[in-house]
């Protein structure tokens, strides 16, 4: 099995990868709690439409290493260098989902855009999530602390019931399966717990606006503006206004997990930005 190890880190990390297909590059980072696993719906897309489609479990997620400590955006954004220069990947394109937004806005603060040709950020928590004075949509810091703290108690009980939030599973039973619920949970409950929790802390106090300027690659923004995890007035709608070149689509009633429960929808989407 594939893995390229990052040894800039205070303790070398492995880092699990799947390589499909051949073409120009499209690199994958997926959400929280999860793993690469979740862009089943994307991955055979791509790579059918004529790319190479790479994908990767984060630090602590999936089957990568699961350190200790350094999972600040930094950390997690030298791993993805780490992937593209051990791969010697060129005109890529880095595609981050939720969390992985900022990946994809840390990657490009801390490397520049040389090897990369565009951007994709769906369901993103860029540039805050957090309730601020100036950034009043946010998520108040009580409830983000309760995360915390339920993360901390019980943290399989807290998983079982975010998953159903990330679907908006209520109203979307037609369109995502209990098994996709049962899944998911099995792919987050195995994560490392500290992992789980140190990177929740990082996607919460993480404020990325002065950082979007620095975005300056062909960007596509995608939220569905049913999003109850990551409201798109705190996040889509912000970062269309702060990077220059975007192209932002909202898709109606989708909820988080688009990537699911609007999988046709997305991937249309996205295809077309890619062969743009």
């Amino acid at each position: 099995m594939p893995f390229i190890t990052n040894k800039k880190s205070n303790t070398p990390v492995d880092v699990f990868y799947e390589d499909y297909g051949s073409g120009q590059p499209v690199i994958l980072i997926h959400g929280w709690p999860l793993s690469r696993k979740s862009w089943e719906q994307q991955v055979w897309k791509i790579v059918e439409e004529g790319f190479r489609c790479i994908s990767y479990d984060r630090r602590g997620f999936g089957i990568s290493s699961q350190p200790w400590g350094d999972y600040d955006y930094s950390a997690l954004a030298s791993d993805l260098d780490t992937l593209i220069k051990g791969l010697d990947l060129k005109d890529a394109i880095i595609v981050g989902f939720s969390m992985g937004g900022g990946e994809v806005v840390r990657y490009l603060t801390d490397y520049g855009s040389d090897k990369i040709a565009k951007a994709v950020l769906i369901s993103s928590i860029i540039p805050l999530v957090k309730k601020e004075k100036d950034n009043p949509d946010g998520v108040p810091e009580e409830a983000l602390n309760g995360i915390i703290d339920s993360l901390q108690k019980d943290r399989v009980g807290f998983l079982k019931e975010f998953g159903k939030g990330f679907y908006n599973y209520e109203d979307n039973k037609d369109k995502v399966s209990e098994a996709q619920l049962d899944y998911d949970f099995s792919i987050a409950s195995h994560a490392s717990p500290r992992a789980t929790i140190q990177t929740a802390l990082a996607w919460m106090e993480t404020d990325f606006r002065s950082e979007l300027k620095n975005v300056d690659v062909p960007t596509l923004i995608v939220h569905g503006d049913a999003d109850e995890t990551v409201p798109k007035a705190t996040s889509a709608d912000q970062a269309a206004k702060g990077i220059a070149d975007n192209t932002y689509e909202v898709i109606k009633g989708a909820p988080h997990g688009l990537n699911i429960t609007h999988a046709d929808e997305l991937n249309e989407i996205l295809i077309s930005f890619l062969k743009k």
